[in-house]
């Protein structure tokens, strides 16, 4: 005859229990009830005995009565003391704290949160990435940065074949196929489909400048046109990464690669498409583009649609109210100071920048830029990684690239042209308006064209011979 022992005392009894029959009383079992109060778990066939006797069984039972009567007056303790709390403090509304914002009128509830927000004003990144120099305002930008070395985009769209490195970039990228536009201006009409545009559209009502700089009384109301700003104040300090081929240095590491492609002309983004290879991986996206007709950048005001973002963001002022800065030239609007302060020169003729080196003068910096560069250094160091044409300034090379994509950005707003280059759809539009501003100085005769008049002068020259 098999001797039957008590797993808890290890003695014989000439009561028996299984361990594993309801505990007296209780809706569960007694292996149950003794695993709830001690440390140890109970199973079937774990090796050990399957009986207790009826003293432990006792001992077992009074042990999870005081467990339960314990878990009762703990919580009937914790909500006396909460109710207490609730009578004996005045609402939240009134003792809650507020940190409040010196250079804008954004109160926070915690003053860590205040102290981030601050840096938008400041322009200070204090979180740096270990893999390269970018910098970032709070450790959940650098962490979202990270995903990027990794390439890891967990995030896919069920709708096409994109993926992203956060959720709320899918969210908003979806409403590219929905169509949805969640945010709507309380000033007007008018609903977009991010946040951010909302509140940059709200800046149209409002005329706030809240992003303020520390070196000097400027103000801007958009935290990025802040950030560019401050460059001007110490931005050859920041300069830190310097290319070893030429004498240009960068901020951030990731220019600098990309620059040295310009000296090695290395080009490692290929098109699965065709024969065709690029130096940046932006204009391999966009070339990709025209194999598949994809148009991801879509006006939320129209049906247009665009290759690029920068093409959509120059579309998107057509339909924007008219900006606060008056010409008192002519009747033209503008939402910058310093757009107005330029276009000024088309009607003054003012020549401010001067060549150091020549008496050339011109209406605007980056034209001096390129004259140095060109005509004194004799250099074009922007490469065309499609051919072997090179130019002194990204601009020219920017509008030298479209002869190989193929886009044709500016459209005309009378007829269904395009043009691949700005200077030409402006030159178009004198074909509706009528427009003749090139005058020559002899006659009286007016001409479309800058190319005409030239053409048109020869004849007084010849009839001086």
């Amino acid at each position: 005859m098999d001797v039957i022992i008590c797993r808890s005392c290890l003695d014989t009894s000439p009561v028996m229990v299984n361990i594993f029959d309801k505990a007296p009383g209780l809706e569960i079992s007694i292996a149950e009830m003794i695993s709830r109060c001690t440390p140890y778990k109970i199973s079937r066939g774990d090796g050990h005995y399957e009986n207790i006797c009826e003293d432990c069984l006792k001992c077992a039972k009074t042990a999870f009565e005081i467990r339960q009567t314990l878990e009762k007056s703990y919580q009937v303790f914790r909500q006396l003391r909460k109710d207490k709390e609730k009578s004996d403090d005045p609402k939240p509304s009134s003792v809650k704290k507020s940190y409040k914002c010196k250079q804008c009128s954004k109160s926070f509830s915690k003053k860590s949160t205040l102290k981030t927000h601050s840096l938008t004003h400041t322009g200070e990144r204090t979180y740096k990435c270990e893999q390269c120099s970018k910098m970032f305002f709070n450790a959940r930008g650098l962490r979202e940065h990270t995903r990027t070395h990794a390439e890891e985009r967990p995030y896919e769209c069920s709708h096409c074949s994109k993926s992203f490195l956060q959720k709320s970039r899918l969210n908003v990228h979806l409403r590219t196929h929905t169509g949805e536009r969640p945010h709507k201006c309380s000033q007007c009409s008018k609903s977009f489909s991010q946040k951010n545009h909302l509140q940059v559209h709200m800046l149209t009502h409002t005329g706030e400048r809240p992003f303020k700089c520390s070196h000097c009384s400027k103000t801007f109301s958009l935290d990025w046109n802040l950030r560019k700003h401050i460059l001007t104040h110490d931005g050859e300090m920041s300069r830190t990464h310097k290319c070893t081929q030429c004498p240009k240095s960068f901020i951030e590491k990731v220019n600098l690669q990309r620059h040295m492609r310009t000296h090695t002309e290395e080009r490692p983004f290929k098109c699965s498409h065709c024969s065709q290879s690029f130096s940046q991986k932006s204009n391999l996206q966009s070339h990709i583009r025209i194999h598949t007709g994809e148009r991801p950048f879509k006006c939320s005001e129209c049906s247009k649609s665009f290759l690029r973002k920068e093409h959509l963001i120059s579309h998107g002022r057509t339909h924007m109210e008219e900006g606060p800065h008056k010409c008192k030239h002519c009747l033209k609007r503008f939402f910058k100071k310093d757009e107005l302060k330029e276009h000024g020169r088309t009607h003054t003729k003012e020549r401010p920048f001067k060549c150091s080196q020549c008496s050339m003068t011109f209406t605007y910096k980056p034209n001096l830029q390129a004259h140095i560069t060109y005509i004194h250094k004799g250099e074009r160091p922007h490469k065309c990684d499609q051919c072997s044409k090179a130019f002194p300034n990204r601009f020219t090379l920017r509008g030298h690239m479209r002869t190989h994509t193929g886009e044709k950005p500016y459209k005309c707003s009378q007829c269904p042209k395009a043009f691949a280059q700005k200077s030409t759809l402006t030159t178009h539009n004198r074909t509706h308006t009528g427009e003749r501003p090139f005058k020559c100085s002899h006659c009286s005769k007016t001409f479309a064209q800058k190319g005409n008049l030239q053409d048109h002068m020869r004849v007084h020259e010849k009839a001086k011979e």
